[in-house]
């Protein structure tokens, strides 16, 4: 026997289904609500509408993380080491180009390049860093920088954002990753974190690159600090920007790993927690055009569950990640994983670049057939690519 949702979230739901805006304490409201399955269908249908396509998607690239040396102090991240740590280390360009060159050898377009904030480096470094890469690899999309960082270069060098990011756009920088965003509410940012940027000048990065004609993607990591009604007035400044700018292609979210961390003793929040968190972003930010499911955090089933949860995309294979797998989350898939979860639920997988255009269907073959070799597997059957 079903049980229908209560008529309060239903006419929620039927509101954001038929295309209507909802507000904050509606959001609020949805995420109070343990009514998962009507929540999740309704950001199903969202997305139906949204992308009424016979594909899902995914892309190809590698988290490098160029330095973990870092002058703020985060309370939840694993992976930061101090200045005068004996940890600490500045990877050696020849180790970097050379895990660009296996990123393209398995069909990657992107690198996701980011690190702590290194105190020592003027803008000078990260400009001859991001022509040297352009120089090997011209075609590579260089996705680096997060606002934290950014944010950070303008403190070395005295110089504003705008400055700043019109240097880095000529040597070579593609887009911005949203991350450091966290929960986009200063009461949290000063609860766990200290010398690193706060909200509005987080958003204002953000707001520079895309009046540049830059994109970018918004994450937020929840389960922390943060009430509910934060989690919201974070999707809320999110969508505030992107009516501005429009800049924004994606939102990623996922739940804080405490492990290994200072904020240890907080219970994670569960797979429950995660995909009512996204159904609700997805019903909330009816501004942005996708949503990734964030297999990294939740592992093979719920990542592939997101998709029937307001998830479009299943994000990047991710042949590196070490921030999330420091707090002792380790989630490895294989391309054919990836593909397969797709295929499983009546979708056809494609590769996509940072902007959500498809990859040509003669690279991405290549791409699988690459990525089978270097897992040693035996070919498993054979998947008709169809051009949607």
């Amino acid at each position: 026997m079903t049980h229908p949702s209560p008529p309060s979230i239903r006419k929620i739901l039927d509101k954001s289904i038929a295309g209507e805006r909802l507000d904050r304490a509606e959001a609020l409201q949805l995420l109070e609500s343990s009514d998962l399955a009507a929540i999740g269908a309704a950001a199903n249908e969202v997305t139906m509408r949204m992308h009424p396509e016979n594909y899902r998607t995914y892309n190809i690239d590698r988290n490098i993380n160029y330095t973990n040396i870092c002058t703020a102090v985060c309370d939840f991240c694993a992976f930061y080491r101090s200045p005068k740590s004996d940890e600490g280390y500045v990877l050696p360009r020849e180790v970097l180009l050379d895990k660009i060159r296996e990123t393209v050898a398995l069909g990657g377009d992107q690198i996701l390049m980011q690190g702590g904030l290194h105190p020592n480096f003027k803008l000078e470094w990260y400009e001859e860093l991001l022509r040297d890469i352009k120089t090997h690899y011209p075609h590579i999309n260089i996705h680096g920088f997060s606002p934290p960082e950014l944010h950070h270069f303008t403190k070395v060098n005295k110089l504003p954002i705008e400055t700043v990011l019109a240097r880095l756009k000529e040597a070579g920088l593609g887009s911005i990753p949203g991350g450091g965003a966290e929960i986009l509410v200063d009461r949290v940012r000063s609860a766990i974190t200290r010398g690193k940027v706060m909200s509005d000048d987080w958003l204002n990065v953000m707001r520079v690159w895309h009046n540049m004609g830059g994109v970018s993607s918004a994450t937020m990591m929840f389960g922390h600090a943060e009430t509910l009604a934060e989690r919201v007035e974070h999707l809320d400044r999110v969508r505030e920007l992107q009516d501005e700018t429009h800049g924004f292609t994606a939102f990623i979210c996922w739940t804080f790993q405490p492990e290994h961390t200072e904020m240890s003793h907080i219970a994670p929040a569960g797979s429950f927690e995660y995909l009512k968190t996204q159904a609700v972003a997805r019903l909330y930010l009816d501004n942005v055009p996708n949503i990734q499911s964030s297999w990294v955090t939740q592992g093979l089933k719920i990542g592939q569950l997101a998709l029937l949860f307001g998830a479009n995309d299943m994000g990047s294979l991710m042949l590196e990640e070490n921030v999330v797998a420091e707090a002792g989350t380790v989630h490895y898939l294989t391309l054919d994983q990836i593909r397969d979860a797709i295929s499983e639920l009546g979708y056809t997988p494609r590769q996509r670049n940072v902007r959500y255009e498809l990859i040509d269907l003669e690279t991405e073959q290549r791409a699988v057939q690459a990525n089978r070799e270097r897992n040693n597997a035996p070919a498993p059957k054979v998947v008709e690519l169809l051009v949607p």
